[in-house]
């Protein structure tokens, strides 16, 4: 009752929000001030009922951890403690205190960077960003509670006088491309975690230089300063996730140095507030302070049990890792990227010519970016979100490899055209499907190289034995293969179709003799229709193709159906649609971190990260198909065969049973005079 009472006198108490998190410059602000002028000046907005929205969800998720809590006897939780307490000890055996490592973090690199160009800014409360959106906010806007993610008239009511600067992506690469020329004077394989910051394994420099981890930190700081007239704050410990937490400590332009010690890391963690840790954001740490009572990393340990009790293991794995103070310390393996792309927040505004105009940017924006990667790809996916924060993806998977901003404008406006008239305020572009075999943008990805063709050949006779096509027409099986990726028709890309589509069912039915399909996709597909029943068709859709499609398979090998079909209209389905799944996916995530699909573990504050790996998922997919789509064969339907074919059968069996005469083999020449002349 009292909770209500306060709630009704002070609503903005329980109003979350991203925008009255600590960060750094912001330690003296007056937190609650701020919350309530984000509240009122929210209310009644778009944005404020999606809040509202994410809000009753996450309140629901507590209340059904509550339950489950309560649900828990004292013999339950004697067990799961007993489980936590071996798997810390199992966690602890694999600390590693060898490395060390570095964060290093440029100071509002946006907005430091606008300075340096236009000194009248010094001292000023300014803001990178507009009215609509910022980017990044000054340590003198800090000071009012203005940070980088809000909306500039909201900074505005905070801080009158502040000043608004537009972005300037080209200056900020530039001086990120001379950030990271002194980071590889200490770490030639630095991991670059964004334009301002990175993560620096300076293990060997130190034994190189004699120089201690400190003397590496200050010498690396004062180089960057030279270089770039820009300052940086770094933080070094033994591992990624420690050294990220000691950058912040001592912002902006300084720095803090946790000792390569195990209980200097213990100590250091126990009182350490869980939002500090990367990976526990702003849902999870909802969750776990209101579900469980958990507000810092020691307390994970202490409740070690209920988390092993109510989160998945590698959910209960991270915590207790965060707890002890874990990290990952091994330099991750180069691995190929699947995907690249760019997305612009702005006012909401339902003009189309205002609209097109932000794709046309994009489109050169991921252009620039491709061709200095020297990438290029088929898979073309439009982000949107609307004036009401609902977030669409619409994906296309082209028959040739693009890279320049024509085509990419070219493909990305088709699949816009589908969606007006729509009021957006945000619209993102994303390439993946890469040509990673060098062949040059705009060549045929149907044209298998020889070897490649060779060796799946191979591969195919060994694994699939005695199988056969569906049609002796090489055209026909090319089309049925590609359509196990997208079906295409004229090369115009025609809707996937969801396995638990009613249409799938009747394919499958009503097959005839041409029709073929596969066992093992048959199989696949009734795995599939288990993990997405509960899960809508726009859900599944947006996994984007990453999930065999018996529908596809059923329907490949007659063209003419799909040509007849009105459903399947090119006008009407000029693009493939995939839509994203409501609340993030988050049906897709089992415990909200790990994966339907491979179980890997993304926590729900990464949305980004999340979408990149879907992203990875679309595209090993996509890849795995073409490299093998040439050579895989499929199952032919068997009918039960009637009484005539039956003694048809044991005829043949009979006369096979019978020695025959020694024929004569025919020489390879006239053998084909003969056949020559039959035709």
């Amino acid at each position: 009752m009292e909770r209500k009472q306060i709630d009704g006198d002070r609503p903005w108490q329980s109003y979350n929000t991203v925008y009255t998190n600590a960060k750094a410059g912001m330690e003296g602000v007056d937190k609650e001030k701020v919350q309530r002028i984000v509240y009122e000046m929210s209310k009644g907005s778009k944005y404020f009922e999606n809040e509202e929205r994410k809000e009753a969800i996450i309140r629901e998720k507590i209340e059904k951890m509550r339950a489950r809590c309560m649900q828990l006897t004292a013999t339950d939780l004697s067990q799961y403690q007993k489980v936590a307490d071996k798997r810390i000890l199992e966690l602890e055996g694999t600390r590693d205190l060898s490395r060390i490592w570095l964060h290093v973090d440029m100071d509002a690199f946006y907005a430091a960077v606008e300075t340096l160009s236009n000194p009248l800014l010094e001292g000023k409360p300014m803001a990178v960003g507009s009215m609509s959106m910022i980017s990044t906010a000054n340590y003198e806007a800090r000071k009012y509670g203005v940070r980088a993610a809000m909306p500039g008239f909201i900074a505005r009511r905070l801080c009158p006088e502040l000043i608004f600067v537009p972005t300037d992506f080209k200056k900020y690469n530039y001086y990120s491309d001379l950030a990271r020329k002194v980071f590889r004077r200490y770490d030639p394989n630095f991991l670059a975690a964004s334009l301002d910051e990175a993560y620096l394994d300076i293990t060997e420099v130190c034994k190189d230089r004699g120089l201690t981890s400190e003397q590496i930190a200050m010498d690396l700081r004062t180089s960057i300063y030279e270089e770039t007239g820009l300052t940086c704050s770094a933080g070094v410990a033994a591992n990624r996730l420690l050294a990220k937490v000691c950058s912040d400590i001592n912002k902006p332009n300084g720095q803090f140095i946790l000792p390569n010690d195990r209980r200097a890391i213990v100590t250091f963690v126990s009182s350490l507030p869980i939002r500090k840790i990367g990976g526990i954001g702003k849902v999870t740490e909802h969750i776990l302070k209101d579900g469980l009572g958990i507000n810092t990393c020691e307390e994970m340990l202490q409740k070690g049990g209920h988390l092993c009790a109510l989160f998945s293991i590698s959910s209960a794995d991270f915590f207790l890792s965060v707890g002890l103070g874990l990290g990952s310390t091994d330099t991750p393996q180069v691995r190929l990227r699947k995907s690249i792309s760019n997305e612009r927040t702005f006012a909401a505004t339902a003009e189309e010519k205002l609209i097109f105009q932000k794709l046309a940017d994009l489109a050169e924006m991921l252009s620039m970016d491709m061709e200095k990667e020297g990438l290029s790809g088929r898979t073309l996916t439009l982000k949107l979100k609307t004036a009401s924060f609902e977030v669409r993806t619409r994906a296309v998977t082209l028959q040739q490899y693009i890279c320049s901003s024509s085509d990419i404008l070219q493909h990305a406006s088709k699949l816009l055209k589908a969606e007006l008239p729509i009021s957006l305020r945000l619209i993102g572009l994303r390439i993946s499907h890469f040509n990673e075999d060098g062949a040059i943008a705009g060549s045929d990805p149907a044209q298998t190289p020889i070897t490649r063709f060779i060796t799946s050949g191979d591969a195919t006779r060994k694994n699939m034995g005695d199988c056969c096509t569906s049609s002796p027409d090489p055209n026909v099986h090319s089309f049925m293969d590609e359509s196990e990726i997208d079906v295409f028709i004229n090369g115009t890309e025609t809707h996937h179709q969801d396995s638990s589509h009613p249409r799938v069912g009747n394919n499958l039915s009503n097959m005839d003799d041409r029709n073929c399909t596969s066992s093992n996709d048959v199989e696949k597909s009734e795995k599939f229709k288990n993990l997405s029943s509960n899960v809508s068709t726009d859900q599944v859709d947006n996994l984007n193709g990453f999930v065999p499609r018996v529908s596809g398979t059923a329907c490949a090998s007659s063209p003419r159906n799909l040509e007849g079909n009105q459903n399947n209209n090119v006008e009407a389905r000029t693009n493939v649609e995939a839509r994203s799944p409501d609340n993030n996916g988050q049906n897709l995530w089992i415990d909200d971190y790990k994966c339907a699909i491979c179980g890997a573990e993304v926590p729900e504050s990464f949305i980004d990260e999340r979408q990149e790996h879907m992203d990875f998922h679309i595209a090993e997919k996509l890849q795995e198909e073409e490299s093998g789509i040439r050579s895989r064969t499929l199952t032919p339907i068997r009918r039960t065969p009637d009484k005539n074919q039956l003694a048809s059968q044991r005829k043949q069996k009979r006369q096979k049973s019978t020695p025959k005469k020694e024929v004569k083999h025919i020489p390879i020449d006239l053998f084909f005079v003969k056949n020559n002349q039959k035709f």
